[in-house]
């Protein structure tokens, strides 16, 4: 049976350090609630004693989140372990997280105490919040910097007062991967008492080494990590905790240990810490990355299309994304191109794609960004003007805000005039199921845009569409006039054009109007 990771999230507290971030007691509770359908262990809800709004944030995680142990954090003085033990009181499973520094900077500089004052303070403060509660962790600040000898008097103190887990921080990130593991497995090997309790670690990425500190202390023996969802936090964030969850998940064959993190909910949770706290995610940030699962270079591009293990060693279904991502750019290739139109609904032979494939370099060459209407253009200039199978010959529309919304539509077709009328929910709306029935080919539409192209009262409006058909087909429409309505029965004749042409392309549809195949 392999080991359980305990995963201790404290986004609530120490990610809420990350400079710019700031959460409310609600935008907490929401995140809470996340974290525990995500399988979190333990959630550090606050440091009760550093504000009011802590200490509730602390008091309703507790009240209100089902699942995980909810912890509140304390410094090493009765006065902050009361208030994290009064916030905790509705936790089913509460636990005190006090912390006391070690190293002989902190004494020297911040505490101005001698290393037996911290070792009794370190003690006694344990055997005070034990009073209170059972479940108490203790975390000698800036371990990673303190002399290994004091370090394992101060633990073994502390757990002789009654702590039952005990964290290892790397409080300034300054340790070394082997040098961090080197320092649990000695701690392990030479702490009286340590096999009774579990130990952690919390590692902070000013050398970007979080994550890599935090694996190196569970090859030694750590089986708690201290993370943070995207790896926010103070200065350069905390360990990454997707990127602890799928770093044990994609190589079990080196940890040997699992978690309780349902992976599939790690994209979501991630959006929903960067929506609330303000903190974007860089694009190349693994796992949660807008661009963790997007490949542009053609070789890439094609060995995923061929088998995706090629360059993806994680399903992006895994961690709860649909699919991935292949941006089009300059170093794409022809594979990709002719995967990405075939999405659109265009089925060209070898001669059209190669063509296009060769206007899509050299405009490739000239924009950062490549959109879809970028490559649509390129494919309708290729493939000519497409016919109007349906021409719009006149409209009418009556609205008001005391008048049921109705259109009246003229199409011609093969030199024969359509008409037809219906209501809808505004002008558009019943314009555009008018020419649904007229032309018996219904689309979804997708999103509805208008811009201005020239100034002034009677300026010339350009309408934006992007429709579905019923097969899944995804095409864009076209339409400019000074009379709004006008152009968007415009964009959508358009559309309902292309989707035509390329249904006779194929042969497989027939319309309401004819009964021909077109």
């Amino acid at each position: 049976m392999k080991d359980k990771i305990i995963i201790f999230d404290t986004t609530l507290r120490d990610g809420e350090q990350s400079p710019g971030a700031s959460l409310d007691v609600r935008e907490k509770i929401e995140i809470a609630h996340q974290l525990a359908r995500m399988g979190v262990d333990v959630i550090e809800a606050g440091f009760p004693i550093s504000s009011p709004g802590d200490f509730e944030s602390v008091r309703l995680v507790s009240k209100e989140v089902k699942g995980p142990i909810v912890a509140g954090l304390a410094r090493a003085i009765p006065k902050d372990i009361d208030r994290a033990v009064e916030a905790l009181k509705y936790a089913k499973k509460p636990r005190v997280h006090v912390f006391l520094a070690t190293s002989k900077i902190h004494l020297k500089y911040k505490l101005k105490k001698a290393e037996s004052e911290i070792l009794k303070l370190a003690e006694n403060s344990v055997r005070y919040a034990k009073k209170h509660i059972n479940d108490i962790e203790f975390s000698p600040e800036d371990a990673a910097r303190t002399d290994p000898e004091f370090l394992r008097d101060v633990i073994a103190a502390v757990i002789r007062a009654g702590a039952t887990t005990i964290n290892i921080p790397d409080t300034v990130g300054y340790s070394m991967p082997g040098e961090f593991g080197n320092l649990i497995k000695w701690l392990k090997e030479n702490t009286p008492g340590i096999d009774d309790i579990v130990i952690s670690v919390h590692c902070h990425n000013d050398l970007g080494l979080a994550v890599g500190n935090s694996l190196s202390a569970v090859l030694n023996g750590a089986r708690q990590v201290e993370c943070t969802v995207n790896g926010i936090g103070e200065r350069a964030g905390n360990a990454s905790l997707e990127e602890i969850v799928m770093s044990i998940k994609k190589r079990n064959d080196i940890y040997q240990v699992e978690t309780n993190i349902d992976a599939t909910q790690i994209i979501k949770t991630s959006k929903l810490v960067s929506r609330l706290t303000g903190v974007v995610v860089q694009p190349n940030k693994a796992i949660v990355g807008e661009n963790a699962f997007a490949h542009e270079s053609g070789i890439h591009q094609d060995g995923v299309l061929k088998k995706r293990i090629t360059y993806e060693i994680i399903s992006p279904a895994e961690v709860g994304l649909k699919s991935n991502k292949l941006v089009l750019g300059k170093h794409s290739g022809r594979h990709a191109f002719k995967e990405r139109l075939k999405e659109f609904g265009y089925d060209l032979n070898d001669e059209e794609i190669d063509k296009a494939f060769e206007r899509f370099k050299v405009l490739a060459d000239k924009k950062k960004n490549l959109y879809d209407e970028d490559l649509e253009s390129i494919v309708e200039e290729e493939l000519s003007a497409i016919p109007e199978t349906f021409k719009l010959v006149y409209f009418n529309v009556t609205c008001g805000n005391r008048t049921v919304p109705t259109a009246t539509v003229q199409l011609e077709k093969n030199k024969k005039i359509l008409q037809d009328a219906s209501s809808g929910d505004g002008p558009i709306d019943a314009a555009y199921k008018t020419i649904d029935r007229i032309t018996g080919v219904s689309a979804k539409l997708l999103d509805y845009s208008i811009k201005a192209v020239t100034g002034g009262e009677d300026a010339l409006g350009e309408v934006n569409i992007k429709i579905r058909s019923k097969e899944g087909r995804t095409l864009t429409g076209r339409g400019s006039s000074t009379d709004i309505i006008e152009a968007s029965v415009k964009a959508y004749i358009n559309a309902i054009n292309k989707m035509v042409f390329l249904h006779s392309k194929r042969g497989k549809i027939k319309t309401s109007a004819s009964e021909e195949q077109i």
